[in-house]
């Protein structure tokens, strides 16, 4: 959860808030200016005494406390950097290294303003966003199967005064909740997190908003026809769910955008059974499944002027006396004969079910499914960037833009038709596997390219930025939930 409630915009002048701590973002090698110049004449040239002797030179991410005489208790210097290298996303981690130094101190609060506004070409109100997503995203800790609480924090509040836009605050801050949900989501184990409490969640979000929400049980979408999706859950007794979401906010008939997300809550490869070592972090492959419902979550808040629609095929993939085997073929919803070649390769045949059921029964104007698809994404672009690969070149060129705004970075990967060849199947249409050890993550997005037909799609491949080993300034080791900040980012691009 944000353990971070309480981000504030003040009025008032920093002397007169009196603060336990005082955050300064300052630039490498530069001298003192503006407000970080007024705080150092007002604290005894703390500030300045500090960068001559060289205590601190600004280097990203680099932190220096000091103790001054003068209004503020404590005073942070927090490294943005070089000024020409700075962008938003420096500016949400030096967010996140502030609030996570002032956790780890276990301060109550902090007075900050937004640094580094100036060396940004963006709106201030898209900035103050970025800046309290930093703060709300770096507070983040799972502890709720802790029964010792000492790592619990008491960080409450942050005010940020020199006029930050108030609505980029409040959009900042609802944004980066529903990230930490679907953060959550992710870190429960897949026995409290299985497809049960995945539509549960989504009828909460609905119910909230006021959106429409309709869950299929097994025997309902077998029976109509969703055959790929089945398959995958027949080893499996715990209940699989096929979840859509609906929110309506533009006009009645204007068609909608489609949010698509893999919902395994636990991988066990199936028959094709996977390696023991790490197979814990198979929890993760429902990722795409929490991304779609915070996504839905921020909406249902921010209430953009456009249809949505999301869909969501979840299910355990376990080995049984039912299981699907290795060469067993089935029909997919759009009427495809698939010929599954490895059971571990489940996630595509969920969401060709998921892509196919959207085509027919939503016209959406995009597609966008998130799936934790393949090993061979982290092989290719490690945990820095997601793979996309598509149908529509100004869906895939919005997607790279909100990437690079939103700090979620994704990477073209091609769909050439001899990937695509690589994946029909001689006795089916097509089968779940393409070349043997090449281009993995093509050909996964290859076989989902079968079931979209003309609407403009992106699969976004998410196993590689789902969840990672490493603690980054606001972004823990774990889950990352990522795709909701790239998702809402593309909404606006697209509108």
């Amino acid at each position: 959860m944000a353990y971070l409630k309480n981000v504030g915009t003040s009025d008032q002048s920093w002397e007169s808030l009196k603060p336990e701590l005082l955050v300064l973002g300052l630039f490498e090698g530069e001298k003192l200016s503006g407000f970080n110049l007024d705080v150092d004449d007002a604290s005894g040239k703390a500030v300045s005494k500090c960068l001559s002797s060289g205590d601190f030179s600004g280097e990203q991410g680099k932190t220096r406390l000091l103790f001054p005489d003068g209004p503020a208790k404590r005073v942070m210097l927090v490294g943005l950097g070089k000024r020409e290298e700075f962008s938003l996303d420096n500016l949400r981690q030096a967010a996140g290294t502030a609030v996570k130094t002032a956790q780890y101190n276990k301060w109550k609060s902090f007075v900050t303003e937004i640094p580094g506004m100036d060396a940004l070409n963006e709106s201030d109100e898209v900035v103050s966003q970025a800046f309290v997503e930093g703060l709300v995203l770096g507070s983040y800790k799972f502890l709720e199967y802790k029964t010792d609480k000492k790592d619990e924090t008491i960080l409450d509040s942050v005010s940020i005064i020199n006029n930050p836009v108030r609505d980029g605050v409040e959009r900042g801050r609802i944004i980066a909740e529903a990230v930490c949900f679907v953060r959550d989501l992710a870190f429960h184990p897949s026995n409290i997190m299985t497809p049960s409490r995945l539509a549960s969640e989504a009828e909460k979000i609905a119910s909230q908003f006021g959106m429409a929400c309709k869950v299929y049980e097994r025997d309902e979408f077998t029976e109509m026809g969703l055959g790929a999706f089945a398959s995958v859950a027949r080893g499996t007794d715990e209940p699989p769910k096929f979840i859509l979401l609906e929110y309506q906010g533009g006009e009645k008939g204007d068609k909608p955008i489609a949010f698509i997300g893999k919902g395994i809550t636990f991988d066990t490869g199936g028959i094709s059974i996977k390696p023991s070592k790490a197979m814990d972090e198979m929890k993760y492959d429902m990722c795409g499944a929490a991304a779609v419902l915070g996504i839905f979550k921020a909406v249902g808040e921010l209430k953009p002027n456009v249809n949505i629609v999301g869909a969501i095929a979840t299910t355990e993939n376990m080995p049984g006396g039912h299981a699907t085997k290795p060469g067993d073929i089935v029909t997919a919803y759009n009427g495809k004969t698939i010929e599954i070649l490895n059971t571990d390769a489940e996630g595509r045949l969920v969401l060709a079910d998921a892509l196919a059921y959207v085509v027919k029964n939503n016209d959406p104007q995009y597609m966008i499914n998130f799936a934790t698809l393949t090993g061979a994404v982290l092989i290719a672009l490690g945990h820095i960037a997601s793979g996309v690969m598509g149908t529509d070149r100004k869906l895939i060129e919005a997607l790279i833009e909100a990437g690079e705004k939103s700090g979620e970075r994704v990477w073209e990967l091609p769909l050439w038709d001899e990937y695509c060849k690589d994946i029909k199947s001689k006795i089916a249409d097509v089968k779940n596997i393409g070349a043997v050890r090449q281009a993995g993550t093509i050909a996964g997005g290859a076989f989902l390219k079968e079931f979209t037909g003309d609407i403009p799609w992106a699969h976004v491949d998410i196993a590689g930025t789902a969840w990672w080993s490493k603690d980054r300034p606001y972004i823990p080791s774990g889950p990352s939930g990522v795709g909701v900040r790239l998702s809402l980012e593309l909404l606006n691009i697209l509108a």
